[in-house]
C-alpha cells in the first residue's frame, strides 16, 4: 500500500479485490454514470472561470457587428455591401454576419453566459445568506501564526477587557461573538454583497437587452420640405421591429419638416466644398400640442419615448408630367439619392397610368451644373446655384401591376424600350428649373416645376435604456464595493495575569489586505485607551507577524 494512503481508505478493498499483489495496488476512480456526467457539466458551466471565458467570447463575437452593416440598423448599407462585394456577400450572409446580434452562434454564447451567471449567483447568494446569519468563527488556538499578532498588559479583569474590546469592535462595525475568554470579530461581508450585486447586475443587463430589446424597433423615413410623417407602421419607408414588437405599441406623434438648412465652406487647400453643419427645422405634434425642434447630425430629439436621428439629406425636384391634352398625370416631389459630395443625385420616376404607355425615367440632378468639354454635366457645389435635370426615358411594362413590391429608387430596364439618350438617336432631356420638354412619340410633356430638399430620419425606440442604466449604476457600485471593502477577522484573547490581564491580538484577511497589520495595531491601541488607567508605556510585550 502507498505510504501516504491509509490502509482503511474507502477504495482499498476494491483494489485488493483486483489483485493480491500489494505492489500492484492502484487508485480506482469512481465511475460516472449519466447523472454524474450531467452534474459535472453543470458545475463546469456554472463556474466563474467559464463565465469569464463566455464573457470574453461574447465580446469577440460582437466584433463582426461593427465591421459589416447590420440589417436591423442599416438595411441600405447591407444592400450596398452586396452590390460592392457580390462574391463575398453570400459567404458572410451564410455565416449570419449581417445579423450578428440575432445569429445562432451569438445567441448560443449569450444564453450560455446567462445560464452560467445565474448558476454562479444563486449558490453564492444562498451561501452568503447563511454566512450573514452565522456567528463569527471560533478563536484559533495559536494566534501567533496570524497577521499582526501582538500582546499587551492591561489593568482590570478579563470581563472588563473583553467588554471594552466588544464596544470598540462594535464601533468599528464588526460582528462580535464571545468564546470563553476571547472575542471573535468579523467584518467585510459587504464585499461579497457587492460582488453578488455586480454579477446580478450583469445578468440584469443581459436580461434587459435580451427581453426588453425585443419590444424595440428602428424605422427610416424620407420627409420632403412641407410634408409630414405620422408614426404609423404603413408610413415608414423601411421598418425593423424587435421579436416582441406589437404595432399597438407605436406612440402617436407626427413630425413635419419645415426647412432644412445646410452650411458649407470651401477648403482653401483643395478648393472643395466642405459641410460644416446640417439643421432640420421640424414641428412635432404630440399629445395634442405642437412644438418646434431642431435636429442635427449629432443632436437627436426625443419624441414620446422614441429618438429621432438625422441620417441624410438631398434634393427632391418636383416633376410635372402631362398627357398630350395637357392633363396632369404625375406631379410630386421625388427624393434623389446623392452620388457625390457635390450632391450630384440620381432619381427614378415611374408613371404607370395616364399616358399611352407606361413610362419610366432615370434622372440625374446637378445643383450647380457646369458643362464639361465632353458635353457631359457635373456639379461644382452642393448648393442649387444652377439646378439642372437630365432624363432618360423608357417605355414598357414597369412591373408595378404584379402586386410585388418594387424598389422606388431603382428602375429595372430589362424588357423596357429606351426612347431618349443612349443609342436611341434622341438627346437626353435637359431641364432647368421652370423649363419643360416634350416626350418622344407624342406621349406628352415633362416640366421641372420646383425644387425642395428632403431629410432622411431614423426613429429608434429602445425600451432597454432605463433598465440598462439602472443595472449599470448597480454594477458599478457593486464593483467599487467589492474592490474597496476588505474582508477581515480580528481576535482578542484576555488571560488573567496577577492584578491585570494579558491581551493578545491578531487578524486574518480573506484575500489580499495589505492594511490588515496596521488595522490590528490601531485596534489594539484604541482598546488600550478604553481601559482605565491607560496602559503604561512599554506594556507591549511581544509583536509578531
Amino acid at each position: 500500500m502507498e505510504p501516504l494512503r491509509p490502509s482503511d481508505h474507502f477504495d482499498a478493498d476494491a483494489i485488493r479485490a483486483e489483485s493480491d499483489d500489494a505492489s500492484a495496488i492502484r487508485i480506482v476512480q469512481p465511475r460516472l454514470r449519466a447523472g454524474g456526467y450531467l452534474r459535472f457539466a453543470w458545475r463546469q458551466l456554472t463556474s466563474m472561470r467559464t463565465a469569464l471565458v463566455l464573457l470574453l467570447l461574447l465580446t469577440v463575437a460582437a466584433i463582426p457587428g461593427s465591421l459589416v452593416p447590420q440589417r436591423s440598423a442599416d438595411p441600405n448599407g447591407v444592400v450596398q455591401y452586396r452590390r460592392n462585394n457580390p462574391d463575398l456577400f453570400p459567404i458572410l450572409d451564410g455565416l449570419q454576419l449581417f445579423d450578428t446580434y440575432t445569429s445562432v452562434w451569438f445567441s448560443a454564447i449569450y444564453l450560455l453566459l446567462f445560464v452560467s451567471l445565474i448558476g454562479c449567483i444563486i449558490p453564492r447568494t444562498l451561501h452568503h445568506a447563511r454566512a450573514l446569519r452565522a456567528e463569527p468563527p471560533k478563536t484559533p488556538a495559536r494566534l501567533q501564526r496570524l497577521v499582526g499578532y501582538q500582546t499587551a498588559d492591561a489593568p482590570g479583569t478579563v470581563d472588563e477587557a473583553l467588554d471594552a474590546a466588544r464596544a470598540e469592535l462594535r464601533r468599528l462595525r464588526y460582528r462580535v461573538a464571545r468564546y470563553g475568554d476571547s472575542l471573535s470579530a468579523e467584518r467585510g461581508y459587504l464585499r461579497e454583497t457587492g460582488n453578488l450585486v455586480f454579477h446580478a447586475s450583469l445578468v440584469g443587463i443581459l436580461a434587459t437587452v435580451g427581453f426588453a430589446g425585443g419590444f424595440g424597433y428602428n424605422g427610416q423615413k424620407v420627409i420632403v420640405e412641407g410634408d409630414a410623417f405620422i408614426n404609423q407602421l404603413g408610413t415608414y419607408d423601411s421598418f425593423n421591429p424587435g421579436r416582441l414588437f406589437n404595432e399597438a405599441r407605436l406612440d402617436p406623434f407626427a413630425v413635419a419638416l419645415e426647412e432644412f438648412v445646410p452650411e458649407y465652406a470651401v477648403d482653401r487647400e483643395t478648393g472643395m466644398p466642405q459641410a460644416l453643419d446640417y439643421t432640420a427645422y421640424v414641428s412635432v405634434t404630440e399629445d395634442g400640442t405642437t412644438r418646434r425642434e431642431q435636429i442635427k447630425v449629432n443632436e437627436p430629439i426625443a419624441i414620446a419615448g422614441t429618438t429621432a436621428y438625422l441620417l441624410g439629406n438631398g434634393f427632391a425636384p418636383t416633376l410635372t408630367v402631362r398627357d398630350p391634352d395637357g392633363k396632369v398625370v404625375f406631379q410630386q416631389p421625388t427624393a434623389y439619392l446623392p452620388q457625390d459630395s457635390n450632391l450630384t443625385s440620381l432619381g427614378v420616376i415611374k408613371i404607370p397610368d395616364g399616358l399611352a404607355e407606361q413610362v419610366g425615367m432615370i434622372s440625374f440632378f446637378y445643383p450647380s451644373a457646369l458643362p464639361l468639354a465632353s458635353g457631359a454635366l457635373t456639379s461644382i457645389f452642393p448648393e442649387p446655384d444652377q439646378p439642372v435635370l437630365t432624363l432618360n426615358a423608357f417605355t414598357g411594362d414597369l412591373g408595378l401591376d404584379a402586386g410585388v413590391p418594387r424598389n422606388a429608387y431603382a428602375l429595372n430596364t430589362d424588357g423596357l424600350t429606351q426612347i431618349t439618350g443612349g443609342d436611341t438617336g434622341v438627346e437626353s432631356l435637359v431641364l432647368g428649373l421652370g423649363q419643360s420638354a416634350d416626350l418622344p412619340n407624342g406621349l406628352g410633356s415633362v416640366e421641372f416645376t420646383s425644387l425642395q430638399r428632403f431629410v432622411s430620419l431614423e426613429f429608434h425606440h429602445d425600451p432597454t435604456q432605463e433598465g440598462v442604466l439602472i443595472f449599470a449604476i448597480l454594477l458599478l457600485a457593486g464593483l467599487i464595493v467589492s474592490l474597496w471593502v476588505p474582508r477581515r477577522r480580528l481576535w482578542v484573547v484576555a488571560t488573567g495575569s496577577g492584578s491585570g490581564v494579558r491581551l493578545q491580538y491578531a487578524g486574518l484577511a480573506r484575500g489580499d489586505d495589505p492594511a490588515l497589520e496596521s488595522a490590528v495595531a490601531a485596534f489594539a491601541k484604541a482598546h488600550g485607551e478604553r481601559l482605565a488607567p491607560a496602559t503604561p508605556p512599554g506594556a507591549v510585550a511581544e509583536k509578531r507577524v
